[in-house]
């Protein structure tokens, strides 16, 4: 591990300063775009506008055949759409794969001055990082890279989860993780075959009564693993973020399963579907209700200590801390949404 005064030493000579804090971003909707695919490509431009952060998918759900020309296609995306606010993203290949380090040059090579944010999938342990950011400080060197492309980690392995905090602290270039829980599934030898959401099997069964039927209740097979990955983040200045929903005709589970993550901490999810991007813009921006309430709450305390009474219940410096944090993401939503801002009240 490196000492905290090399911590923020560039790892190549003629590579940008490592950042300190993350930039101010909205990422609610991290929507997958296939870029070996024409169509989407001519739609780019589009759906960018509608989202937080595009990103060209080069992993999963690419065809063995069609690698090099979703990586060529996101290259021709990348160069073509002005992105606005919108944040450019890329999920290369995995580490071990034939096409990784290819990914890589030739992204960086091309658009590095564009890309935001590498997504590196099973990451296993904090030296996967150490390698890929090894290698990003030498392409933004070579290509005069002036802002440093930020590593986004997906949980998706036993060991990885085991190493969470680990992965989080490997790299100033860390910007957050995200659950996969499919692969997670495959490798800890789970049972069900669904991509994320909950099964119908796992829960707890209601105490015996004499009286009344035994409700068996349905429970979240990932509370565990978000859980992990939020305190690992947020207590290292990430931002965490639940994964695929793979059911896109349920889109009442879809809207749950993002729920729960964005009450546990998380920043957005993943929309592999469009029908999915609405879903998580409305799940991860506060509620209009708590807003208000919230500011109510800052208003009435504007340094945070002591404590007031609003509506019949107290409110101290840590509610007054709850508060701060919905009414800073309200702020950032209203940045880019004029209709939630005028809700809220900005």
């Amino acid at each position: 591990m490196k000492t905290p005064a090399d911590f923020y030493t560039p790892l190549a000579i003629g590579a940008p300063d490592p950042i300190r804090e993350l930039p101010v971003a909205l990422e609610r909707t991290i929507h997958f775009l296939p870029p070996h695919i024409e169509k989407m490509r001519a739609k780019a431009g589009q759906i960018a506008k509608n989202v937080d952060v595009l990103l060209g998918n080069l992993e999963d759900a690419i065809p063995l055949e069609a690698k090099e020309a979703a990586r060529k296609g996101f290259i021709e995306v990348a160069q073509a759409v002005d992105f606005g606010q919108t944040g450019l993203w890329t999920r290369v290949n995995a580490l071990n794969s034939p096409w990784f380090l290819d990914d890589v040059t030739e992204i960086v090579s091309a658009v590095g001055s564009k890309l935001d944010v590498v997504m590196v999938p099973k990451v296993e342990g904090p030296w996967d990082i150490h390698f890929v950011d090894q290698l990003l400080a030498l392409l933004e060197a070579r290509h005069k890279v002036e802002k440093p492309i930020l590593i986004h980690a997906i949980l998706e392995t036993a060991q990885g989860v085991k190493n969470v905090n680990e992965i989080a602290q490997a790299s100033p270039r860390m910007h957050g993780m995200s659950l996969g829980p499919a692969d997670l599934a495959a490798s800890r030898g789970m049972k069900t075959t669904r991509v994320g959401g909950g099964h119908p099997s796992y829960g707890v069964l209601a105490d015996p009564s004499e009286n009344r039927e035994r409700n068996f209740y349905q429970q979240d097979l990932w509370h565990y693993t978000v859980a992990r990955m939020v305190d690992a983040c947020l207590s290292n200045g990430l931002r965490a973020f639940y994964g695929p929903f793979g059911d896109f005709g349920d889109s009442d589970a879809c809207e749950a399963q993002f729920r729960n993550a964005f009450l546990q901490g998380c920043a957005g999810a993943w929309t592999l579907h469009p029908n999915q991007i609405e879903i998580a813009k409305r799940v991860f921006s506060p509620d209009v209700d708590e807003v208000r309430f919230a500011r109510r709450i800052l208003e009435a305390m504007p340094d945070g200590s002591g404590a007031v009474m609003i509506d019949g219940k107290m409110q101290d410096d840590a509610t007054w801390k709850q508060a701060k944090v919905i009414v800073d993401l309200a702020r950032l939503v209203a940045s880019k949404d004029p209709d939630r801002a005028s809700a809220y009240g900005f």
